[in-house]
């Protein structure tokens, strides 16, 4: 039905979805965590943020292993070397996230105030660290990992823990941890009443600037400070997959001439910029749903420019650029990718629904006096 080079085109698409999705119900959730002991001052107060996303989180938990299984099966170069190259970070985000389910379930079962306040910071750490160290890699994916293959595409990962953590990637980590604080906080905005309500329209007054101001030196540095690199010559887009059959310039256009040469990507980052922008002018206001609605357009912008950016690059390498994965040549089979066409097409409209429904019937403000009525059944 379709061609191998629309296939991985499409697959590329596919997967951007899903990360986007990650992003946008997984990046509240997550600012929510992380505002919990600041927002909320006495634990009826913490009760209420926790129940603004606790029939969601696990839902919105499940977009990260979808998306980790769908680059196994439809880029396994990218994930044997990000995932084993990455192993430390991988595991540090994993062990982070072992914190939040366990926070949910036992943090009200026992009334003690030493007992929940442990839990509180264990739902902080989980929901912070994160964001942090996603945005770390997203900061080394625009630098490039230090891997290489050798002749029987064996990846080699050449590089530590401790190099991730670059200044650039750094600061990446910040502006991810900014971004889903500020995305949490219009949400608990919108799903909440009286204190709680106005302490989230205070974050989202300082958070505005903040985020704005990191993005701003995020792009800046990029346009500026960072070196891409640049495809010279390469097989066919619809031959097999071998990422050694290309050659790979270090030191190629910027990436600023990469947006220059494809004007309409420039979408994608004034998308990112406009969101946030106007998502904190009315967030500061009366706004709900409008304010939280273009936040989710400022972090699809942002998703789309690293994507939009990188294409068709996967994975960059910065010892080996010629090892670097492309859209081209790091996915699998044309018959892998058709089946996993398929299966896409059945079961992610069946998912997309059953969120929708979830959200349906779940959605509305969450109060003290519902926390307080349904104490033995909420969180």
């Amino acid at each position: 039905m379709f061609d191998y080079e629309t296939i991985r085109l499409i697959w590329w698409v596919f997967i951007g979805v899903v990360g986007i999705a990650f992003a946008l119900t997984e990046g509240f959730d997550f600012g929510v965590g992380t505002l919990l002991p600041f927002i909320g001052k006495t634990d009826v107060e913490r009760r209420v943020i926790i129940n603004t996303v606790g029939a969601t989180w696990e839902g919105n938990q499940v977009w990260l292993v979808l998306l980790g299984g769908a680059i196994f099966a439809i880029w396994p170069a990218v994930y044997a070397t990000l995932f084993s190259g990455l192993y430390a970070a991988m595991l540090l985000v994993l062990f982070s996230l072992f914190f939040r389910p366990a926070a949910f379930d036992y943090r009200s079962k026992i009334e003690d105030p030493r007992w929940r306040n442990s839990w509180d910071w264990s739902l902080f750490i989980g929901s912070t660290l994160p964001p942090v160290l996603l945005g770390v890699l997203v900061g080394n994916l625009i630098l490039g990992l230090p891997f290489h293959f050798d002749q029987d595409l064996r990846s080699f990962y050449d590089g530590s823990f401790w190099a991730l953590l670059s200044p650039f990637a750094l600061l990446c980590g910040v502006t991810g941890l900014l971004l889903t604080t500020f995305h949490g906080a219009l949400f608990l905005k919108w799903r909440s009443e009286g204190v709680i309500h106005d302490r989230a329209v205070n974050t989202v007054k300082s958070l505005g600037p903040m985020l704005l101001l990191a993005l701003t030196a995020v792009t800046l540095w990029v346009f500026v400070g960072i070196d891409r690199p640049e495809i010279t010559q390469m097989a066919a887009t619809d031959a097999p997959s071998n990422p050694l059959h290309k050659t790979v310039v270090a030191h190629g256009a910027s990436w600023l001439q990469h947006f220059m040469t494809y004007p309409w990507m420039w979408l994608a980052p004034l998308t990112a910029f406009f969101g946030i922008a106007l998502a904190w002018l009315l967030g500061k206001g009366e706004s709900r749903m409008g304010a939280f609605v273009l936040s989710s357009l400022g972090i699809t912008g942002v998703a789309l420019t690293v994507g939009f950016g990188l294409f068709p690059f996967l994975l960059i390498s910065s010892t080996a650029p010629s090892s670097s994965l492309t859209l081209w040549d790091g996915t699998s089979s044309h018959n892998t990718l058709l089946l996993g066409f398929w299966i896409t097409i059945i079961f992610l409209p069946i998912v997309l629904l059953y969120t929708r429904f979830v959200y349906r019937v779940m959605w509305g403000s969450v109060t003290e006096a519902a926390v307080l009525k349904d104490s033995h059944t909420l969180y």
